[in-house]
C-alpha cells in the first residue's frame, strides 16, 4: 500500500510539473504577439533551435516535445524536430515529412508551391536527433509515427487555421498515407508521391515482372551485363573493396562480413539505375561488360549503388528504416534470371541483415494488409502519383470504388522524382486544380497551375534517395 501510495505521488508530482511548464511557456508575451516565432514558441513543449531568413518567408527549425509512446503519455519524453517554412497565416499549410531526417535549410515542396501556402516538415521519430534516449525500439511504428504528425497538427492548427495538405515522397509518401489512415480528420487533402505498398511482403512478382520491361532491351542488357560481371570478377573487386574500406575505415559487423555487404551493393546496381536515372542515362552504361576494366565495372557500380552504404557508418543512419521495414513495411525481394546460381551467395537480405543483433524485430504481416483495405475502400480527397519506369512502383497503392475524389496517376518515362508536373498535360491540369481546391483555394483559371512562382532556390532539389535501395 505504501509503495502503490509513494508511485501515486510522484506521478502526480511528474504530472503537475509538466503542466506547470506548459502553463509557463502559454502564458509567455508571445502568446498574445502576432509575430509567427513568439506565436510557435508560446505552444506547450516547443522551443526555437535557430531562424534562418529566406527572403518572402520565416524558416524556423524547432523542437517539440513528444511522448515516446502515445498510448502511455507519462512514461517518458523526446524532442522531436520540425520546421516551419512560414508564408502567412492566412495561406493554407502543407504538412511534408520524408519519412527520414528533416532538412534544416529552406525548402518548397511541390503542394506548396502549388496552393503557395506555409510547410510544416517533420523528422520521422528514431531518425537523430529525433530519437528518444534510450531507445525503446517497440515504439517505433507507423501509428505511432501517425501520432506524433497528428500532435502537432493539434499544437499548430489554432495558429495556421486554413486548410491543410499533407505530403511525401517514397517512404514520406507512404508517411502521409498512414497518416490519414489513422487520423482520417486532421487533413483536408493527401498528396503522396511515389510511395511503396508491399501488402503481402513473401509475394513480389511484380518487381520481376517490372525489370523484364523497363526501358529498352539495350539498356536493360547493359545493366545486367554489369552486374552479372561485377560478381564474376568478385576476387579482384573485393580486393579493392577492402582496401577502399581500410582507407575510410569502414567496417561491416552489422551485416557481418565484406563479402556479405559486395553483393548487397552489387545486387543493388539495376534497381538503383531505374530509380535514379533516366532511359537517356544508359549511354553512360558500359556497352560490353566483358570488355570493360576492372574500373569502369567498378565505377558504374559505385556511382549507382555506392560501396559505402552497407558498411556500419553507412547503415547507422538508417537502422529505423530498416527497423520498420523487417516489422511493418516489408521489403521486396527479386530474382536474377541473368546471373548463374554460383554467382549468388545470398541473394537479396532481408532487413533484419542491416539492423544490429541487438534490436528485436518482429513482422507484423497485418499492418500494411490493414492500411491497403483501407485506401481502397475508405480513401478520400488522396492523390498518389508514381514514375513509369520506377521499380517501387510495381506495388502501388489503389483506390476502388468505395473511394472518394481519390487517384492514382502515373508520369510517364519518370523515375523515383515523379511528381504532378511530369503528369501528361491533362493530369496534370486536373491534379493541380484537386490540390488547390482541397486547400480551400478555387483554381484561378479553368486550367489550373501552382500559385507560387518557380524558386530556383526553395524549388529545385535532387530526387529524394533512400538508403540504398530499400524505402
Amino acid at each position: 500500500m505504501r509503495k502503490a501510495l509513494r508511485w501515486l505521488l510522484a506521478l502526480t508530482v511528474l504530472i503537475g510539473t509538466l503542466s506547470t511548464a506548459g502553463a509557463a511557456t502559454a502564458a509567455e508575451p508571445g502568446a498574445g504577439s502576432t509575430d509567427i516565432k513568439d506565436r510557435l514558441l508560446s505552444v506547450p513543449g516547443m522551443s526555437l533551435v535557430q531562424e534562418k531568413p529566406y527572403p518572402g518567408y520565416r524558416f524556423l527549425v524547432l523542437e517539440y516535445t513528444q511522448p515516446v509512446d502515445h498510448r502511455h503519455p507519462s512514461a517518458g519524453t523526446f524532442q522531436q524536430r520540425i520546421t516551419v517554412l512560414h508564408k502567412d497565416v492566412s495561406r493554407p499549410t502543407v504538412f511534408y515529412t520524408s519519412g527520414y531526417h528533416v532538412s534544416t535549410n529552406p525548402s518548397r515542396r511541390e503542394p506548396t508551391r502549388i496552393v503557395d501556402g506555409n510547410q510544416v516538415s517533420m523528422e520521422y521519430r528514431f531518425f537523430t536527433p529525433s530519437r528518444p534516449e534510450p531507445a525503446d525500439w517497440s515504439k517505433l511504428d507507423i501509428w505511432q509515427a501517425a501520432s506524433d504528425q497528428h500532435r502537432i497538427f493539434q499544437a499548430l492548427k489554432p495558429i495556421y487555421s486554413r486548410n491543410w495538405i499533407s505530403t511525401g515522397g517514397s517512404k514520406g509518401g507512404m508517411t502521409a498515407t498512414y497518416y490519414e489512415r489513422f487520423y482520417p480528420r486532421d487533413m483536408d487533402g493527401v498528396v503522396a508521391y511515389v510511395a511503396p505498398n508491399d501488402v503481402v511482403n513473401r509475394e513480389d512478382s511484380a518487381y520481376d515482372r517490372f525489370f523484364e520491361t523497363v526501358g529498352t532491351q539495350d539498356c536493360r542488357d547493359r545493366l545486367n551485363g554489369v552486374q552479372r560481371e561485377a560478381l564474376v570478377r568478385r576476387e579482384p573487386l573485393e580486393k579493392r573493396y577492402a582496401a577502399y574500406a581500410a582507407r575510410n575505415g569502414y567496417t561491416f559487423d552489422t551485416v557481418g562480413s565484406l563479402d556479405r555487404a559486395y553483393e548487397a551493393v552489387v545486387l543493388d546496381y539495376v534497381w538503383g539505375f531505374w530509380q535514379y536515372s533516366l532511359l537517356s542515362d544508359c549511354d553512360t552504361i558500359p556497352a560490353n561488360a566483358a570488355r570493360a576494366t576492372d574500373d569502369e565495372i567498378w565505377t558504374s557500380v559505385d556511382t549507382i549503388s555506392g560501396f559505402s552504404f552497407y558498411t556500419d557508418q553507412g547503415l547507422e543512419p538508417y537502422t529505423p528504416y530498416y527497423y520498420q521495414a523487417g516489422t511493418q513495411l516489408g521489403a521486396p525481394t527479386i530474382h536474377f534470371p541473368h546471373i548463374e546460381k554460383r554467382y549468388l551467395r545470398y541473394g537479396y537480405q532481408p532487413p533484419r541483415n542491416f539492423v544490429p543483433r541487438d534490436i528485436g524485430m518482429r513482422f507484423q504481416p497485418w499492418a500494411m494488409r490493414d492500411v491497403d483495405t483501407w485506401v481502397r475502400h475508405h480513401a478520400r480527397h488522396m492523390l498518389f502519383v508514381y514514375g513509369q519506369n520506377d521499380p517501387w512502383g510495381a506495388e502501388r497503392f489503389r483506390v476502388d470504388r468505395g473511394a472518394r475524389d481519390a487517384y492514382v496517376f502515373t508520369a510517364p518515362g519518370r523515375n523515383h522524382g515523379a511528381d504532378v508536373d511530369g503528369l501528361v498535360p491533362r493530369q496534370k491540369a486536373f491534379a493541380t486544380d484537386r490540390i488547390l481546391r482541397w486547400a480551400g483555394l478555387a483554381p484561378e483559371t479553368a486550367q489550373a497551375r501552382p500559385l507560387a512562382a518557380f524558386d530556383a532556390r526553395l524549388d529545385v532539389r535532387d530526387v529524394e534517395r533512400e538508403p540504398a535501395l530499400r524505402p
